[in-house]
């Protein structure tokens, strides 16, 4: 019998969005304390699924489907308004890369502020220091304030760190579409070794070929809801036909 790591019942999260428009900043300005219209927006419409133990679920849609919303109400950044949430094991979110870092502090420094701040100890940092650097391939700048290094550098030294962090679950919203092409492969190779540990990972990306070949069930966010959990091959065709 399968573990159960992830249980998602019937979530719902809303959002209340100004719409209040005007034509020039000196309506604005005249009437700052003027009533403000707002919408009901939802992005994650009664969702429900499992994900299991040492499992890769990739979840798949159209922009603006509420896929990133759902991760993040995964990882506890947002609550939901109705339904609730299971995890069972120590996760990990890739989705706020680089939270933490100062721009005014060299790499160096922010490798263990970052890293701190993700649940390491300073022994564990120092003992793989080299290994974050090499991964990252910022010798060069090791010394070197982060506000100098170009977004992608910085894109990867998160990275380099974050994959440190040991968990039984991995979220990952788009980080498969984040750097050169040598950095993607060096972190597919990171996902392909956390699968083989039998680590429990849940992706949000827009590279099918990915989740054709690497996981083991797909979901496809339509609309805010989730319309299809199945294996890859079936909800890619599925996607690809609404498109059509």
């Amino acid at each position: 019998m399968q573990t159960e790591r992830i249980i998602v019942e019937n979530v719902t999260k809303c959002f209340s969005l100004p719409y209040q428009k005007y034509d020039k900043l000196s309506e604005l300005l005249a009437a700052p304390w003027k009533y403000v219209k707002k919408r009901k927006f939802c992005p994650v419409q009664n969702v429900s699924f499992k994900v299991y133990n040492g499992e890769t679920f990739a979840i798949i849609g159209p922009n603006g489907a509420g896929k990133s919303t759902l991760l993040k109400l995964i990882a506890d950044i947002l609550t939901p308004d109705k339904g609730k949430i299971i995890k069972k094991g120590r996760l990990v979110p890739f989705l706020e890369l680089g939270v933490g870092f100062h721009p005014d502090m060299t790499v160096r420094e922010n490798i263990f502020l970052n890293g701190l701040i993700l649940g390491m100890t300073k022994s564990f940092l120092k003992e793989n220091f080299n290994r974050i650097i090499d991964f990252a391939e910022l010798w060069e700048f090791v010394d070197v304030p982060l506000k100098n290094l170009s977004s992608g550098m910085q894109v990867r030294l998160a990275f380099s760190i974050a994959f440190l962090s040991e968990a039984d679950i991995y979220l990952l919203d788009e980080v498969l579409a984040v750097g050169d092409l040598r950095f993607q492969e060096k972190s597919y190779k990171v996902l392909q070794d956390l699968r083989k540990r039998g680590k429990t990972i849940v992706v949000v990306t827009h590279d099918l070929n990915y989740v054709l070949n690497n996981a083991d069930r797909a979901m496809l966010m339509w609309e805010h809801k989730n319309i299809m959990i199945d294996s890859p091959k079936k909800v890619i065709e599925e996607y690809t036909r609404l498109y059509k």
